[in-house]
């Protein structure tokens, strides 16, 4: 009966018809408590369905107000009982020893100590939300996981656009379209709906606001903004109140780590895995759930709506950034506590340091008391490195384990001359964190290159190698067997044309017999000589594996280069999204976010332009310029601190080999598995044909699509040597 009421009752509430609809989604029922969300959501999409536009509008919004009193409720609980003396942890188990380990408490005393307040703490946290939420407290309001993504994606906003468009309150449904759109910039539908909402003539610009998004956000893009225009004085106000709008939402988060949904939610993935256990295999499989949904709160809290990926080091960026307004409206002691709180996340920050020194020194005499601002333990104690893929902390910092590599060896040590054999690879030093290769000379670290994790290396091709790979571009364009974008003009430019050839296909035209099978394995063979050579430069601790390896040439169109203005690729970022106007890079498709290393192996230099340049993140500012040159490889790491283009090629076919690594195994390259495996089946298949012919024949093989085959007697194509 109750559930049959709802609908009317909450249609009881709706404004009457003409009168202005208050902006956003206010309560409709002030000072009730939240409702079970579940259940309001339920009848919205009922009511929906049954286009009962009216009641969808009034349940769905009153379970977006549900679902936000709850977490509020929660936050404020928490707080409270945090605070309540009665309910806080004894003293004397913050510090206690093991109960074997010499004097102290007894096992049995810590023991009832530690679960009396726990059970202090229930009791603290039951009564507060039965006083907030009414008799039942939390436990009558369970949200599954199932709406909770749903919450999550803003699902109920889809709705309620549509829905306000019947009810011909255009207004409100731009909000909502937008509102959704914002944290689903990728669905179709919406995009087409938003459309139409700028066309029609009763919605205005301000209607597209988005109903969601914490403020945070807005204040530390106008913060920003402002520090660019060198307004540090206006930026100040709204950089601090993005930090602390950050930290609160971070609190939000962790304090729904705590909610009996979450518990729920995690009981569920755990297929009652957790009854098996006794009372502490229980309380510890839940407090290691309650940590690790604490931990991706930091990601959650750094990540826009609509995006897949955290800002890049989002609290310790907002840190830098009061420390240096603070310095340059000349509050010296603000800017030595947020500096010091820069060093809490990262105590190696070469910059932060030398800031540091330098606001002491400015500020003359050492001033007791002035240390890094009180910040919760929700920040700095959240750094743990994790083991994904990407090896990234919550930051967006790469992994511990990855040494700064301006600190790698000197660029003037120069290593034996000579080609790169795969076959006797021979470690020729390992001092410190330097690790080359025999027949390889490093040309520019990244000290010189003016970044990090960059190098340059020369010495991976004899200069017959680079014209064999040169012949095997040419053949397979002439044969018009291109893979890539086939010749045809480039993607980046209509000035060049462009064409790729990968591994496989290669391979596959090396069994046709449209080009020869020795330029094909000297493809294979070198990819994997570049392969090793970055593991051993930037990750010797960690295997790399090849993910995609593309023979690529581009080629000035002639005619078309006078007062040519582009650039051959456009500044970008191989493993995340680059935002120029932001500095920011969004590790999310369609970038290929397994991709930890880049490297380019060029194979002439007899065309114009085309060089390789790095910038800072804004894509204007070069900070380092590279000229191709046959077996040159330019390697360095795929992320944010990368950012790279190809200045233009105004005469001239510029030809590299362009390989990515990941460390992620599950994307390993399987077309150069493939390619490996065909190229060995036709080596086989040729040695078998050779030991058919009859010996007594001398006459040499006929011409044929076979001429170009040439092998020695283990069956391997032999390296190619230049003739001194």
């Amino acid at each position: 009966m109750l559930r049959l009421l709802r609908p009317l009752l909450l249609l009881l509430l709706l404004p009457p018809p003409g009168s202005p609809e208050p902006p956003g989604l206010t309560q409709l029922s002030p000072g009730a408590p939240p409702q079970a969300p579940d259940l309001l959501y339920a009848d919205g999409l009922r009511a929906y369905a049954a286009g009962a536009w009216a009641p969808a509008v009034a349940l769905l919004r009153e379970a977006l107000r549900s679902q936000a009193a709850l977490g509020r409720v929660r936050l404020d609980c928490g707080a409270s009982c945090a605070a309540d003396p009665g309910a806080a942890l004894p003293a004397v188990l913050l510090g206690a020893p093991e109960p074997d380990s010499g004097p102290g408490p007894t096992q049995g005393s810590w023991e009832r100590q530690l679960l009396r307040a726990a059970l202090r703490r229930a009791d603290c946290l039951t009564q507060c939300a039965a006083r907030r939420l009414g008799p039942g407290g939390a436990a009558r309001l369970r949200v599954g996981s199932a709406l909770r993504d749903a919450f999550r994606r803003r699902e109920p906003y889809n709705y309620l656009q549509r829905a306000y468009y019947q009810l011909k309150k255009l207004d409100l449904a731009a909000a909502a379209a937008h509102t959704f759109f914002v944290a689903n910039p990728m669905h179709l539908q919406m995009r087409e709906d938003m459309a139409k909402y700028r066309r029609m003539s009763g919605v205005r610009p301000q209607s597209f606001r988005d109903l969601e998004t914490p403020p945070h956000w807005a204040a530390y893009d106008t913060g920003l903004e402002l520090l660019g225009r060198q307004e540090a004085g206006l930026a100040l106000p709204r950089l601090e109140e993005a930090l602390q709008g950050s930290l609160a939402q971070m609190e939000s988060c962790r304090a729904d780590c705590e909610g009996p949904e979450e518990q729920q939610g995690a009981e569920e993935e755990e297929d009652g895995a957790a009854s098996q256990g006794g009372l502490y295999e229980a309380i510890a499989g839940h407090w290691i759930q309650v940590l690790q949904c604490r931990q991706r709160c930091v990601g959650e809290t750094a990540t826009r709506p609509g995006r897949s990926f955290p800002v890049p080091d989002f609290l310790p960026n907002q840190l830098r950034r009061l420390h240096e307004a603070h310095a340059q409206v000349g509050n010296l002691s603000q800017a030595i506590e947020n500096v010091l709180s820069v060093l809490l996340f990262y105590p190696e920050d070469e910059a932060a340091k030398r800031a540091l020194n330098q606001y002491q020194a400015q500020l003359g005499e050492p001033r007791p008391g002035l240390g890094p601002r009180e910040l919760p333990l929700t920040a700095h104690h959240l750094t743990l490195r994790t083991s994904s893929a990407s090896s990234s902390d919550p930051w967006g910092r790469r992994g511990s384990s990855t040494m700064p590599w301006s600190t790698w060896g000197p660029a003037s040590r120069i290593l034996t001359p000579g080609p790169l054999q795969l076959s006797s690879l021979r470690h020729l030093e390992k001092s410190s964190d330097v690790l080359l290769l025999e027949g390889v000379t490093l040309t520019q670290d990244s000290r010189q290159l003016n970044g990090s994790e960059r190098a340059v290396l020369d010495g991976l091709l004899t200069p017959a190698e680079c014209g064999v790979l040169l012949q095997l571009a040419k053949d397979a364009a002439g044969a018009g067997a291109r893979s890539g974008y086939r010749g045809r003009r480039s993607p980046h430019t209509p000035h060049e044309r462009f064409e790729g050839l990968t591994v496989l296909k290669a391979a596959q035209l090396a069994r046709a017999g449209t080009v020869g099978s020795q330029g094909a394995k000297l493809l294979l063979e070198v990819s994997e000589r570049v392969r090793t050579l970055t593991q051993a430069y930037f990750s010797p601790e960690r295997p790399l594996h090849l993910s995609f390896t593309h023979l690529v040439c581009r080629s000035a169109i002639e005619g078309e280069q006078e007062q040519r203005m582009d650039l051959s690729h456009p500044v970008h970022a191989d493993n995340c999204v680059l935002d120029p106007d932001t500095g920011e890079c969004w590790r999310e498709p369609p970038a290929y976010t397994y991709r930890d290393y880049s490297g380019l192996l060029y194979l002439n230099d007899d065309f114009q332009g085309g060089d390789l340049f790095f910038t800072e993140p804004n894509a204007l500012t070069v900070t380092a310029r590279v000229r191709p040159r046959c077996g040159r490889l330019v390697a360095f790491s795929s992320g944010v601190e990368n950012p790279h283009g190809v200045w233009a090629v105004t005469r001239g076919r510029r030809c590299a080999l362009a390989l990515w690594h990941t460390w992620a195994p599950e994307h390993r390259e399987q077309e150069w598995i493939e390619a490996k495996e065909l190229l060995q089946e036709s080596q086989e298949e040729e040695e078998e044909e050779e030991e058919e012919m009859p010996s007594k024949d001398p006459s040499p093989e006929p011409p044929s699509r076979r001429h170009q085959r040439v092998q020695d007697k283990t069956g391997r194509a032999p390296r190619v040597r230049e003739e001194l």
